[in-house]
């Protein structure tokens, strides 16, 4: 990072005078659902890139799903990075997906070599028929194919449990009322998932992580596993450090997501986690949808769809509670953009201000506030459980491969990012 005074040089030989900003290696957001192509009324890559831009996201990963169709083909990945040419003003890498019947060698390989940075299966429905979830045989499969390729394979890590009386007391609830919802993914959702998830891990010795860890209860398997020889990795997301169930409004559905944000007791414990670096690594689950699919009229927690966009403000968000919490700047670069970079591969151009390294720099005052409101948000909906919130850290000017795309509210006039194939790796444990 380079703090004082500062004058940049972009690729045009502009000289960008920084004051005293702060200047550090830009976001890079491995959790980013774009929904192109088939669902880009959600949002799309034009508009995702502009907003990760105006948040000092230098690199996203875009999720196989919710698009139509997902990346679970090597067919279907061509087809991703060719809606996506030509609409990415950040640098943009995507996942593959794992769903059942396509585990076997004549996909998964492929696509390993055609460049995903990995890829992604839910042990639960994801919310949309095109991405079913994966049974104990198809994980099989699936580890198997991923065996000495350094390839890592990420988790929904939530499961069904057992119908029983006590777990359906939900369905007589008042389904505006968050506590319903709550009710209804308790965390040994996660507890059993989990241990699914480590016992494969331990099993196969394949690169596994676990996506949106919303519960504090599993991390002592999570460790277990770990000091096992588990190479697992794990990540939260900035509305399980930010928001807490105790202040969910009744019928407020913008703040559904899945798993679901719990209580400021958990919260704590998701912190000191990441404080102890339990936690690798911080996302924003970006997961936009019209507003429509909010159920914002019946205020129906139980109907609405489950995600909250976060793309733009994952910085400001992470920085105004990280900086309450004895957070300093490095731990930033570390959990929002070292690990990040490390987890899909690359970490020889991304995440780090070093020789040989992409100069993609986000410049930004971290004591300096600003408040939400729909004006000032690029994503393409702007339905937002942040709005009308005041956040602490403003970005001034983001830097892709060394040239400017964003500076004070204004982009770069076409987009600049590429997409990023990711290399094949020779296996190491974590």
């Amino acid at each position: 990072m380079i703090y004082g005074h500062s004058y940049l040089y972009d690729l045009c030989s502009q000289v960008l005078d920084v004051g005293d900003s702060v200047v550090m290696p830009g976001i890079v957001d491995c959790h980013v659902h774009v929904n192109e192509p088939g669902r880009s009324s959600w949002e799309g890559f034009w508009t995702a890139t502009r907003a990760a831009a105006a948040g000092g996201v230098t690199t996203i990963v875009d999720m196989p799903l919710n698009s139509i169709p997902p990346t679970t083909t090597l067919d279907h990945f061509n087809e991703k990075l060719r809606e996506a040419k030509g609409k990415c003003f950040v640098d943009t890498a995507f996942w593959g997906g794992v769903i059942p019947g396509n585990e076997v060698e004549l996909e998964i390989r492929p696509m390993i070599q055609a460049g995903v940075a990995g890829f992604k299966c839910f042990l639960i429905h994801s919310g949309v028929e095109e991405f079913p979830p994966v049974t104990d045989l198809d994980l099989h499969r699936a580890m198997k194919q991923l065996q000495g390729t350094g390839s890592v394979l990420l988790f929904h890590a939530e499961t069904e449990l057992q119908q029983t009386t006590e777990r359906n007391e939900h369905l007589h609830l008042d389904p505006t009322e968050y506590s319903t919802f709550l009710q209804s993914r308790p965390d040994l959702m996660e507890i059993e998932a989990i241990q699914t998830v480590t016992e494969l891990c331990l099993h196969y010795q394949v690169r596994c992580h676990i996506v949106h860890l919303s519960s504090a209860k599993p991390l002592k398997q999570i460790q277990a596993a770990r000091q096992a020889g588990a190479p697992l990795t794990v990540e939260t997301t900035h509305h399980y450090l930010s928001l807490c169930a105790e202040k969910i409004p009744a019928g407020a559905t913008q703040f559904k997501c899945c798993p679901p944000i719990r209580d400021s007791n958990n919260q704590a414990q998701l912190w000191s986690a990441l404080k102890a670096g339990h936690i690798d690594m911080v996302v924003s689950d970006h997961s936009p949808c019209t507003p429509d699919l909010k159920s914002l009229d019946s205020g129906d927690f139980t109907k609405a769809w489950g995600g909250i966009s976060s793309l733009q403000f994952a910085l400001p968000l992470f920085w105004s509670s990280a900086s309450k919490r004895g957070f300093e700047l490095p731990d930033v670069v570390r959990l929002l953009s070292k690990r990040t970079a490390q987890l899909c591969g690359l970490d020889h151009l991304k995440g780090s201000l070093a020789p040989s390294y992409d100069a993609d720099l986000v410049i930004w005052d971290p004591d300096s506030q600003f408040q939400i409101t729909e004006a000032n948000i690029h994503h393409k909906n702007k339905l937002s459980p942040y709005l009308g919130i005041t956040l602490q850290g403003v970005v001034r000017a983001t830097i892709v491969r060394g040239r400017l795309v964003y500076q004070e509210g204004s982009f770069c006039p076409e987009p600049l990012g590429k997409h990023l194939l990711i290399p094949q790796r020779k296996h190491q444990a974590s």
